[in-house]
């Protein structure tokens, strides 16, 4: 019984740190003035819009205020694996830059 409880706690851990993910991922967008899901969907074109991002874009609690920086938002996609996002944010911040 004890195993299954530490199972169910890594699970959740790893959800909350996904959802602070998408959180940081939809603030720099916000941050750039770039669209997350259009940015998202140019990543991984062959996938439906992404419902947690959504959820985030809707949820808006007010981390505007928040600046995330270039090299902690590619850091912490890459943390997670998403490989390819990280090289769409690469390519903003190119595309930014000019």
């Amino acid at each position: 019984m004890e195993f299954k409880n530490l199972d169910e706690q890594i699970i959740q851990k790893f959800k909350d740190d996904e959802t602070l993910m998408i959180r940081l991922f939809a603030q720099w967008c916000s941050n750039h003035e770039l669209d997350a899901q259009a940015l998202y969907q140019r990543a991984y074109p062959g996938q439906p819009a992404n419902a947690a991002l959504q959820n985030v874009l809707e949820e808006d609690e007010g981390m505007d205020e928040l600046f995330i920086d270039n090299e902690t938002m590619l850091d912490v996609l890459q943390l997670f694996g998403n490989d390819d996002l990280a090289f769409a944010v690469a390519d903003e911040i190119a595309r930014l830059r000019k």
